[in-house]
């Protein structure tokens, strides 16, 4: 397995992933018309201009395969004084889950982070992600709640942040 910084030719295995790990994680929480209609070429596309920020990161199997991705920057609200930066997205195919990869790729977006003087993060994840422990075994503590609908349905969200995201290092030294 290896961790890298992601190029605008990786947009297709990044939406493959997107498009995969929303249908299994999501399945029976988010409406299933919403679901149904996510593809693969409109996902590439967005992560054709996502890419442009030069803030995504990659996780590639022993044959390349991109098998997950994060992303991360400058938080993006700016109503959060002590939460400088932010995790945007994160996601691990589900039959690679459980083999410290989203610890892999959230250290690379932490230390991108760093290196752009944001010592503070936050991300937001459904409250019925059944992957939401995992921020809360990274040390996350809950900021804020908001209310979002997706397809009629509404869902939840809930903002996990880290003060100082130097206090992660001791996850990732420990389990890496």
């Amino acid at each position: 397995m290896k961790i890298r910084k992601a190029t605008l030719a990786d947009a297709k295995g990044i939406a493959r992933v997107h498009v995969d790990s929303w249908i299994a994680t999501y399945r029976n929480i988010v409406p299933d018309t919403y679901l149904d209609q996510l593809s693969y070429d409109a996902r590439e596309q967005l992560w054709k201009e996502n890419l442009k920020a030069n803030n995504n990161f990659v996780a590639e199997n022993n044959d390349g395969e991109i098998i997950g991705f994060a992303d991360g920057g400058k938080e993006r609200t700016g109503k959060y004084a002590k939460l400088q930066g932010e995790l945007y997205s994160i996601y691990v195919l589900p039959q690679y889950q459980g083999k410290r990869i989203g610890r892999s790729l959230m250290k690379r977006v932490v230390d991108h982070l760093r290196g752009n003087d944001q010592h503070s993060m936050l991300i937001w994840v459904l409250e019925d992600n059944p992957s939401r422990g995992f921020y809360e075994k990274m040390g996350g503590k809950e900021v804020d709640r908001k209310t979002l609908s997706i397809s009629g349905k509404k869902l939840t969200e809930i903002a996990y942040g880290w003060e100082d995201i130097d206090q992660l290092r001791n996850c990732f030294e420990v389990t890496s």
